[in-house]
């Protein structure tokens, strides 16, 4: 499979997605700090950003709920269960949109395992050797609606909507 890579940086990837999306509650897990998140702070005053270390939240900050979620140079420094455990926790607790910037041959992960938690490729980064993947989750954009989940397929389709049982 031939892998194509953005001609963005993953700085402006991160941008763009949080120009997008211009969450009002941002939780950023990351051992570094991240241009794009101090530029989205600069141009979102009224924002809260929430900032963190990698894994574990911090119990003031894992009781909450955020808009989106940006994790990146994080899952290079965990053991892969101690990631898994912060990528699911974040997902299925605190944030129902995630960004994860990860290098997959420095944390020894396979995309398979970002895939298993419901994670898209989004972009993929190529600079000096080093190759980085941005993996987005969005809950709206999950499960799309099966065609068959109307009136026409019920057994009574006169019924549909009249009756609650």
């Amino acid at each position: 499979m031939n892998q194509t890579f953005s001609d963005r940086t993953p700085q402006q990837a991160l941008a763009a997605l949080l120009d997008l999306q211009a969450p009002p509650r941002l939780l950023v897990v990351s051992s570094s700090q991240l241009p794009a998140v101090t530029a989205f702070q600069q141009a979102h005053p009224d924002s809260l950003v929430s900032q963190t270390p990698a894994a574990p939240l911090p119990a003031s900050l894992a009781g909450q709920r955020y808009d989106l979620a940006v994790l990146a140079d994080c899952l290079e420094h965990l053991p892969h269960r101690t990631g898994l455990e912060l990528l699911g926790g974040i997902r299925n607790l605190n944030a129902s949109r995630l960004a994860v910037l990860v290098d997959l041959n420095a944390c020894g992960w396979q995309e398979t395992d970002l895939f298993a938690l419901a994670l898209q490729v989004s972009e993929s980064f190529q600079r000096e050797g080093q190759v980085l993947t941005l993996f987005t989750y969005d809950l709206r954009d999950y499960k799309q609606v099966p065609d068959w989940l109307n009136a026409k397929f019920w057994a009574n389709p006169e019924n549909f909507g009249k009756y609650w049982w």
